[in-house]
Order: C-alpha cells, then sequence, then structure tokens
C-alpha cells in the first residue's frame, strides 16, 4: 500500500489538440495538480525538507519558515506534518483565501505581510525572523534541493513519457526550480532540447510566475539553462487559464495559463516538434479571486 510520499510525482502529460495552431506540432501538460498537495511544488517541498533532515539541519526545537506565494506553502505545510515539524509560512495579504485555509488545514501557522510590498515583503519578515533565532527556512530561493527534485523527477518523466521525443520544454519561472531541475537532466540527455521559461511583460501580476528585481533574482537561477525567455502578459495569462478550462477540460491556474500561452505561440513558430508546458496547479486555488469571472 502506498503512502503519499510514494505519490509525489508521477504526474500525466496531457494533448492539448485544442488549443494547439499546428497540426504537425504535439503540445502535451504536465498535469501537476494531479500531486498531493496539488501542485508542482510538493515535489520541490519534500526534496527540501528530506536533505535539511538528512543534514541533520532540522533539530528539536526548531521551527521552519519560509516565504511563499501560496504553492510551496501548501506543500511544505503537508510534507512537514508528515515529518512532526513545525512550520509558520508568510505570505502577501492579498493571497487567495483558499491557499491560507489550506496551509492551516495542514497545522501551518500563517504569516499575511502587506500586499504593497509583494513577496519581497514576506521573504524580508522570513530572513529577520531567522535572525532572531530559533528558525530554520529552507529558502526556496537559494536552496538546491528544490532544483535537484525536479533533475531527479520531473525531467526523467518528460523524457520517459514522451518516449523520448521531446523537443521544447516550457515552464513558467518563479523561484525557478522546476526550469531549472528540468532544464539540467533534459539538456544532459539530449542538448538540442530547447528550455523556454515564461516571465510577466511589465507591469503584470502573475500569481507563480515572476519578472524579479536583480536584488531578489533566486539564486538557483542560471542562465545559462533557459534557451529563451518569453514575456507573458496578465491578460494573456487569464485568458489562457480560462480557455484550458473551457475548451481542453483542464482546470489550472494563471501560471499554467501563461506557460500554456507561450506553448501556443512557439507551436505557432516551429515545423514540428514536441513541447511539454507545465500545468503547474488546480484552478480550484483561485476560485475566490477573479481569473475564472463570468
Amino acid at each position: 500500500m502506498a503512502t503519499l510520499l510514494d505519490l509525489l510525482g508521477n504526474t500525466p502529460l496531457v494533448e492539448l489538440n485544442r488549443i494547439n495552431p499546428n497540426p504537425n506540432v504535439k503540445i502535451l501538460g504536465k498535469l501537476e495538480g494531479n500531486n498531493p498537495g496539488g501542485s508542482v511544488k510538493d515535489r520541490a517541498a519534500y526534496g527540501m525538507i528530506k536533505g535539511a533532515l538528512e543534514r541533520g539541519e532540522i533539530t528539536p526545537g526548531i521551527k521552519l519558515i519560509e516565504a511563499t506565494s501560496g504553492n510551496t506553502g501548501i506543500a511544505l505545510a503537508m510534507i512537514a506534518r508528515l515529518f512532526d515539524i513545525d512550520i509558520e509560512l508568510v505570505m502577501p495579504e492579498n493571497s487567495t483565501r483558499e491557499r491560507v485555509l489550506t496551509m492551516e488545514a495542514f497545522g501551518a501557522k500563517v504569516t499575511l505581510t502587506p500586499a504593497s510590498e509583494g513577496i519581497e515583503g514576506s521573504r524580508d519578515y522570513a530572513e529577520a525572523q531567522v535572525a532572531k533565532g530559533g528558525f530554520l527556512m529552507l529558502n526556496q530561493f537559494a536552496n538546491p534541493d528544490n532544483y535537484m527534485a525536479h533533475y531527479h523527477s520531473t525531467g526523467p518523466e518528460i523524457w520517459r513519457d514522451t518516449n523520448q521525443t521531446v523537443t521544447h520544454f516550457v515552464s513558467s519561472m518563479g523561484t525557478t526550480g522546476t526550469i531549472m531541475g528540468t532544464s539540467k537532466f533534459l539538456k544532459e540527455v539530449n542538448p538540442a532540447i530547447q528550455i523556454v521559461g515564461c516571465q510577466p511583460t511589465e507591469g503584470s501580476k502573475i500569481p507563480g510566475i515572476r519578472r524579479w528585481p536583480e536584488e531578489y533574482l533566486p539564486k538557483i537561477y542560471d542562465p545559462s539553462r533557459v534557451d529563451r525567455v518569453m514575456d507573458i502578459s496578465e491578460d494573456e495569462a487569464r485568458a489562457m487559464a480560462n480557455t484550458l478550462a473551457k475548451v481542453e477540460g483542464v482546470f489550472g491556474g494563471m501560471s499554467s495559463g501563461g506557460a500554456a500561452s507561450a506553448a501556443v505561440r512557439l507551436a505557432q513558430e516551429l515545423e514540428s516538434g514536441v513541447i511539454v508546458c507545465i500545468i503547474c496547479d488546480r484552478g480550484d486555488r483561485y476560485l475566490s479571486s477573479d481569473l475564472f469571472g463570468a
């Protein structure tokens, strides 16, 4: 009988043929919402907690603290509970209520920081608490265990499930763990595979995708592992999230809409190919927002 940890990863690939403008190209969405915690972040959360435990960094009396825009926090809350570790999660106050309630349901303490400060304010708060002592921050933005989780799982799964035919990998870029680890694996097995990242256009706000100020750029990010970066507008990501649900029956959030938009745009440029894009979570995490408004 499987444990919860056995259910991490091995998420399905589904062909997105109704939004695909090019019959000579396949667009495949990797449904990360099928992870037990509902998002791609389950992989990194387990990798970071497992790594910290193995290195002896989590000792009695130490509490975890992490800044998050939502999905990583939910995943960390779930995994921490399996190891009886206390955790405080720090988010901007405009995060959706579903996310806060889900973290609290797993037993996490949730601290909300001013929306005007964004995730950067949450990161500053978490770092200040660590400086006071008694806290360990896994720091998803600088922790190699984040991207290595994808090197060991997401990348090999895509290679296996496309029968080694994948030509392009498209992912939103937030902490950049997904794209860094998957790129590392795919480039090792076939350097010709193109890695495409998505970031918001100037002024666009897309949960899960960031255009980081230089001082907050994730330390795990290595631009040499990304062949191309596409700018995605908030309107474009919103529209595609709705189209995915209404046309393909795939219910994902706004960052999933951003990645799918980039995949469609890419398909229009290619003569042939197999594009895999990350559908990073489930749309029910956004129902209290206006993402799926009439």
